[in-house]
């Protein structure tokens, strides 16, 4: 690893964006995992645990389209304030609700609800303001993967934090601490110096400028492809973490420290991806990356399927973390370096709702079929789909290779046509 790994950290807006957003994710993990545990604790329910992922990203899929175009029409500085103001406020009433004990699983789930219409504006929003950021433009794809390497490092350190507080202190203290971070991001945003914003006129109303983002889609179907694939992976393999709990307690005998060990050595694994993929050389194949680390994905899936043994259960969750990692933040880097800026918060809408409107879906699929066939036999076919999917990823990369070739040498024989 060398300086150029961290090179987007030139531009002193970004340097505050990343410290601010570094606290308040451990912050939101904490959160995450405490949830997770205390919905676990009350019901014992695998189904219950796909229920609140589906409360809590649903609202997400149902709402981002309308987040992108709030994005792409008025300041998204303000917006983005404004949504982390409203989550802090979320975090604050699940923490008084936790801590005076009176608490029922509707009330966490309905506030798991108002989060995620809250992330339909937020994601959007914070996504398309990065670029703002940097100043130089071609240290955009190191800020993504920079990005995402402190998204994974938030989930390696945040359920570890979280297992200890849970055993320590109980739930509320999570709750309460989470609520706390979000003073560190909304004190860096406060301190960054951005462009004036300039705001434009919109001719179309919300529905044209959606339509006006579909038609975009339509004719850009490299980036319609990611975001398909994205989706495919959302709805069929990203739920696995769902059933975590289930493997913490009832395959390993454990208790919350061995449930935030198995989320964190997902996060080590792709924390390790996403420095992997801040250290490559501007230029690298990103698709093929893509699907290679899909692949991987897969692989470690089927391995932790069905394995009692606790370490090398957790060997395999980190190589399915570092290739979950790569799902997100390469599909992210080739929507913002390939998109139109005037279309960036639409197009970035609909990756979020591929994102994160699926997994909510996947979250009950996985939930439902779990019920039926098991935990280790339903990550088991999750694994499978992985696999599946990058395979069609890289039947889609030859495609393209090919049709790229045909149109090289169509070229080059009209050339000589018109010499001759």
């Amino acid at each position: 690893m060398d300086i150029s790994t961290f090179r987007a950290f030139r531009s002193r807006n970004y340097r505050l964006y990343f410290a601010g957003q570094s606290i308040s994710l451990i912050g939101t993990w904490m959160q995450k995992t405490a949830v997770s545990w205390v919905i676990y604790t009350l019901t014992h329910s695998t189904f219950m645990l796909g229920l609140t992922l589906f409360a809590s990203q649903f609202p997400s899929f149902m709402l981002s389209l309308f987040g992108g175009v709030v994005s792409d029409r008025y300041n998204r500085f303000r917006v983005l304030l404004s949504t982390q103001v409203a989550s802090m406020i979320q975090a604050t009433l699940l923490a008084v609700l936790i801590l005076f004990k009176h608490y029922a699983v509707w009330e966490i789930l309905t506030l798991s609800v108002i989060l995620g219409a809250i992330n339909a504006f937020d994601v959007p929003a914070r996504q398309s303001l990065v670029y703002e950021m940097i100043e130089d433009k071609q240290d955009l794809p190191n800020a993504l993967a920079l990005n995402s390497s402190m998204v994974n490092l938030s989930r390696l350190i945040g359920p570890a934090i979280a297992g200890f507080v849970l055993e320590t202190w109980g739930d509320g203290f999570c709750f309460v601490l989470n609520a706390v971070s979000f003073i560190a991001v909304l004190g860096s945003l406060l301190m960054m110096r951005l462009p004036k914003y300039v705001k434009q006129v919109h001719n179309k109303n919300v529905f044209g400028e959606l339509k006006e983002g579909l038609s975009y889609l339509k004719r850009t179907p490299s980036i319609s492809f990611v975001i398909m694939m994205l989706g495919l992976i959302s709805l069929l393999v990203l739920p696995f973490s769902t059933l975590i709990p289930y493997y913490a307690r009832e395959v390993f005998k454990g208790n919350a420290t061995t449930f935030g060990v198995i989320d964190s050595v997902i996060g080590l694994g792709a924390f390790s991806g996403a420095i992997f993929l801040a250290s490559l050389k501007a230029g690298s194949n990103l698709k093929k990356i893509l699907s290679i680390n899909t692949l991987i994905f897969g692989i470690g899936l089927v391995l932790f399927s069905h394995e009692n043994t606790y370490w090398l259960a957790l060997v395999f969750a980190t190589i399915a973390g570092f290739g979950m990692m790569s799902q997100i933040t390469i599909s992210n880097t080739l929507i913002q370096t390939s998109v139109e800026p005037a279309m960036r918060g639409r197009v970035i809408s609909f990756y979020a709702m591929a994102f994160f409107g699926l997994q909510p879906v996947g979250g009950l699929l996985v939930g439902s079929v779990s019920k039926w066939i098991g935990a280790p036999d339903t990550i088991l076919f999750e694994g499978i789909a992985a696999l599946g999917i990058g395979l069609l990823h890289m039947r889609y990369l030859r495609k393209e290779k090919l049709k790229q070739k045909d149109n090289v040498m169509a070229v080059e024989e009209q050339h000589l046509q018109t010499v001759n």
